[in-house]
């Protein structure tokens, strides 16, 4: 069964159709988005998860495991090479909690 997109407006006034309940203004999401930097390689959901928990540098994220990242409701396995790569090429990895 296909879900019924309705119609929303953000508080910024922005107007889309999204199916889900998620609250989250999909042109808001697409202007916030970084440029550069690691969270700029993420999608939103990833992204998010890590702006709700503070990690917002890769030494931020070295302070935790693996395990605790994955954790994180909007984060999958897919993203974890994509930290992986991030964190060695400025030396870092994740704790070993």
């Amino acid at each position: 069964m296909e879900a019924k997109s309705n119609l929303r407006t953000c508080p910024k006034g922005h107007q889309y159709y999204k199916s889900s309940d998620c609250p989250t203004c999909l042109i808001c999401e697409k202007e916030r988005k970084p440029s550069f930097g690691f969270l700029s390689l993420l999608g939103a959901p990833a992204r998010r998860a890590l702006e709700n928990h503070h990690i917002l540098t890769l030494e931020q994220l070295a302070e935790h495991s693996e395990k605790e990242i994955l954790a994180f409701h909007g984060l999958g396995k897919s993203t974890i090479p994509i930290l992986k790569t991030a964190l060695k090429e400025k030396g870092l990895s994740f704790t070993d909690l």
